[in-house]
């Protein structure tokens, strides 16, 4: 495997091989640390709090990507059920591998003075991560995939609401995470002005919670059902935050909901449905797309195509650049409003069978729409191909059901971010709690005695 890396797209693999990875130094971080151990000093605090990793992945591929294994050679494997286990697993070790690489270079640079990362230190670096466009798409060509994503929180969050009485456990727990996240969130700084400005809003934000949700206010009937209503009068930031917060202590009410995020695969077209069906189907899937005006240029003027050198999906400008002949038809909201229109003048009673030999260019809508009987979650409600489209909200969407955090957007097309700070590494996953690590911030836990070389 690793003669073909180096060749990245050009490369390929086994399909005894599972996940493919590439990574690259945060340079000054890197040689900041290696530096400061060699000469059998700790690196500074705040530098490491400010980027939180060492080494941040390009890529991360699974699922047959190159030639390695596809999904259906581990998906009956009880650890590698869920969607990119194998894959986050991957980032994991690449982190512990970062640490002790660190460790290793500054060592070998001064064995006599080197010391080894403080606990506190080496615990709160994550991995990082750079993703850009070639993620936004797969939310768009896996519907099913992100339905079953979208029902878990939403039905994890709908039983929580439903909880008459937090018992004291659970209050404790999660005014505890309450001030984890304010600390968590003083330490988020970045450079693009539109989220640091929402960083600041969510910070006075979360004081108002802490205000309201007193032990006293959470031991009343219903506490997270009022707590979840309540943060409408804030920012989307915080009200997705207040989500993952009740939903945090409540493990035994909805971790079963993960068996049910995984997906066979994607709908096949129903050939023998009437055109009346569909119609009314159509119509309640994609009415929101009725209010999109395409004669606008503006609601048209971007285009979804592959790069040829990265063989990745890239955005184009419609009116400015070629390549609109060769566009990815992600255009749900355009293809949706053509299938209703098309249907309006139908004949009920004709088979969709019928309908597609005659509207061939409809067959994937078609087959989208029909999969939307049971799936209400499984479209992105949005013009992707609009002048306002932000695909770096869709980049965040994907990312954080993998548990990222800091987010920190570099443009609209492209935003690093940083996984696994704070979880247990290879050196304490037996003895730390494992699933205590969410909103990590950098403890006061480094004893002198702990720094010395191993």
């Amino acid at each position: 495997m690793a003669g073909v890396v180096p060749l990245q797209e050009a490369g390929r693999c086994q399909a005894s091989e599972l996940v493919l990875s590439r990574a690259n130094r945060s340079v000054r971080l890197f040689d900041h640390v290696v530096e400061q151990l060699s000469q059998g000093r700790q690196p500074d605090r705040d530098r490491l709090a400010a980027t939180g990793y060492l080494m941040r992945t390009t890529a991360v591929y699974g699922n047959g990507k190159f030639g390695i294994a596809d999904r259906h050679r581990i998906a009956d494997r009880p650890a590698l059920a869920l969607p990119f286990q194998a894959e986050m697993f991957t980032v994991w070790l690449i982190r512990g591998f970062t640490l002790d690489l660190v460790e290793h270079v500054a060592r070998v640079r001064d064995p006599e003075r080197a010391v080894a990362l403080a606990p506190a230190l080496r615990r709160h670096l994550g991995i990082g991560n750079s993703t850009g466009l070639g993620m936004a798409p797969f939310l768009v060509n896996h519907p099913s995939l992100l339905n079953n994503w979208m029902r878990a929180r939403e039905t994890a969050l709908a039983r929580v609401r439903a909880v008459d009485h937090a018992t004291p456990d659970e209050a404790a727990r999660f005014l505890a995470l309450l001030a984890r996240v304010r600390r968590h969130v003083g330490d988020w700084q970045v450079d693009d002005v539109r989220q640091q400005a929402r960083i600041e809003i969510l910070r006075n934000e979360l004081g108002a919670v802490a205000d309201l949700a007193t032990e006293s206010w959470l031991a009343l009937p219903a506490p997270w059902d009022r707590l979840i209503a309540a943060s409408d009068a804030w920012s989307e930031e915080c009200q997705e935050l207040l989500v993952s917060l009740v939903l945090e202590p409540q493990g035994a009410r909805i971790d079963d909901l993960a068996a049910t995020m995984s997906s066979a695969g994607e709908a096949s077209l129903n050939p023998s449905m009437t055109v009346d069906r569909l119609s009314r189907i159509a119509d309640a899937a994609y009415g929101w797309a009725g209010s999109v005006d395409f004669d606008d240029p503006a609601e048209t003027a971007r285009f979804w195509y592959v790069s040829a050198e990265k063989l990745e999906p890239r955005l184009g400008e419609r009116r400015e650049e070629p390549g609109a002949d060769r566009e990815l038809p992600l255009d749900i909201a355009r293809q949706a409003r053509a299938l209703r229109a098309a249907l309006a003048t139908a004949d009920p009673s004709e088979t969709v069978a019928a309908f597609v030999l005659r509207h061939p260019d409809l067959r994937a809508i078609v087959r989208r729409a029909q999969a939307a009987i049971d799936q209400p979650y499984a479209e992105i409600r949005d013009n992707l191909i609009a002048a306002d489209c932000l695909p770096i909200d869709m980049l965040r969407c994907k990312l954080s059901f993998f548990g990222a955090s800091k987010f920190d957007p570099k443009s609209d097309r492209w935003t690093r971010i940083v996984l696994f700070q704070g979880a247990p590494g290879l050196d304490d996953i037996a003895t730390r709690d494992p699933d205590d690590w969410c909103f990590p911030v950098l403890e006061d836990d480094m004893d002198p005695s702990t720094c010395m070389s191993p």
